[in-house]
């Protein structure tokens, strides 16, 4: 079991992908307490909150896709998704997970494909609610520091993101990859961030 410093219990504590702040007068507060519900308890919207989200987030007159159906599709294939993201990590980098590796031993693999699961989770957040600014600033400062304090590969952070974006894409008709494939670029470049300043 590997003992984790307080100043890494701390910053787990504080880091989060998810800002709601920015929705505020843009999506209404009854629709925003499901998101924040499952944010807080680190998961993806249930069927029940999204059925009770598209009374409150209708379509937009002339859209084939619900945005909402949209989310609830990726939902669905969430495993499958990160596993295609992983396996690109491991294809690229296959020494990573070996002695000596960036996500060795395997707890520290294990984490980052929990990662990849809770990217995937905040943009589907970010798809059901149509808004593409869902990040939060302070808590993205608070993972960046505890990707530097745990020296996360950030290379392969953002190659395993870029992966999910590819993968989740491929799920999604051809029509919605243009409009869809922002909420992805977002968190790849906040991502990216953190390689830009740590380098």
């Amino acid at each position: 079991m590997v003992q984790l410093s307080q100043k890494v219990k701390d910053l787990i504590a504080k880091a989060r992908i998810m800002g709601f702040v920015h929705w505020q007068g843009r999506v209404p507060d009854e629709a925003i307490a499901p998101f924040q519900a499952a944010d807080d308890e680190g998961r993806y919207l249930t069927d029940a909150e999204l059925q009770h989200l598209r009374s409150l987030l209708p379509p937009s007159s002339g859209e084939q896709f619900s945005s909402i159906d949209l989310a609830q599709q990726l939902r669905d294939c969430a495993s499958e998704i990160v596993d295609e993201a992983r396996e690109q990590v491991l294809t690229t980098y296959p020494d990573i997970v070996k002695p000596g590796g960036g996500l060795y031993p395997s707890v520290r693999a294990e984490a980052c494909w929990r990662d990849f699961w809770h990217f995937l989770r905040c943009i589907t957040y970010g798809i059901a609610a149509a808004q593409g600014d869902y990040t939060s600033r302070e808590g993205l400062g608070y993972m960046q520091q505890l990707y530097q304090e745990l020296q996360v590969p950030l290379d392969a952070m953002v190659l395993g993101l870029e992966g999910i974006k590819t993968a989740s894409l491929r799920r999604l008709p051809d029509s919605q990859h243009e409009p869809l494939a922002p909420y992805f670029d977002h968190l790849i470049e906040r991502l990216r961030a953190f390689q830009d300043e740590a380098s």
